[in-house]
């Protein structure tokens, strides 16, 4: 099991850029019939820059308040916060990537698709800047070949590698990434991964994500911070400082953290 000095509820802090202040989210019951708790009485925050893994079994919460923190759906008591401000609607400034890959514009190629959203951002940005900008996201998540390829033409692969372009393109202050790699084959999966690192690694201006798995593999791989959810209601069980972040797959480092998470959750009520 991780250590005391490993596991800590994280209390505001001075470089927080999205605080989750005792947030519970219900739904209606089916057939109107009470209250289902999806998450309840749940106390984090997000630090500027960092990428966040939520990580638990199907059904603890971590996707809803993923939603939450996105804007698109309200929390029934708490307060999420971005910036001081408290989160009442989804705003650009918070971007939503998903494992639908149906998150496209079908009607629109891949540069197309980037420059939509750029436009959408900046709708002053003249024509030129704003495909020199999709362009050279497009190269650095490795579809330049693919530019002018529609949706329907791409892998699953290349769709994601497309939809995370157009995230990094419009620089959201937070970037909200919900089992993006879910519905990959093993393979992709872990390129995708690698891909991801990379690419945050090579920003300038970093930005911070907050990412959903259930998969114990790819959080130690992806998150400075790992924060467990319980089966739920969902509740945060611990918090896990991760140094193991981009580590090759058979780092000791790492296959310790691993282990200790797999723990975690095996003994998560």
């Amino acid at each position: 099991m991780p250590n005391e000095q490993m596991i800590a509820v994280a209390a505001g802090t001075s470089d927080a850029l999205v605080e989750v202040d005792r947030v519970s989210i219900q739904f209606p019951g089916s057939r109107g019939r009470g209250t289902v708790v999806a998450v309840e009485d749940v106390s984090v925050s997000i630090r500027r820059g960092e990428k966040f893994v939520l990580l638990g079994p199907s059904g603890c919460g971590k996707s809803t308040l993923l939603t939450a923190i996105g804007g698109f759906i309200p929390v029934s008591s708490g307060e999420i916060r971005v910036d001081g401000k408290a989160v009442t609607r989804p705003s650009m400034n918070r971007v939503l990537v998903f494992q639908d890959f149906g998150q496209l514009l079908p009607w629109r190629t891949v540069v197309n698709n980037v420059e939509w959203a750029i436009a959408k951002r900046w709708p002053k940005m003249g024509a030129k800047e704003r495909a020199e900008r999709a362009c050279h996201y497009i190269e650095r998540v490795g579809l330049g070949v693919q530019a002018q390829q529609y949706p329907n033409t791409l892998s699953g692969g290349q769709k994601q590698r497309c939809a995370i372009a157009r995230a990094f393109a419009i620089q959201p202050e937070i970037l909200l990434m919900d089992e993006p790699f879910g519905a990959l084959d093993a393979i992709n999966r872990e390129k995708m991964q690698h891909e991801l690192n990379r690419l945050w690694d090579a920003e300038d201006k970093r930005v911070t994500i907050a990412f959903v798995t259930h998969d114990v593999n790819e959080a130690v791989h992806l998150g400075h911070r790992v924060m467990v959810m319980s089966r739920g209601p969902g509740r945060l069980r611990a918090l896990v400082d991760n140094p193991n972040v981009g580590s090759p797959p058979h780092d000791a480092s790492a296959l310790k953290l691993v282990d200790e998470l797999r723990e975690l959750l095996k003994d998560t009520p």
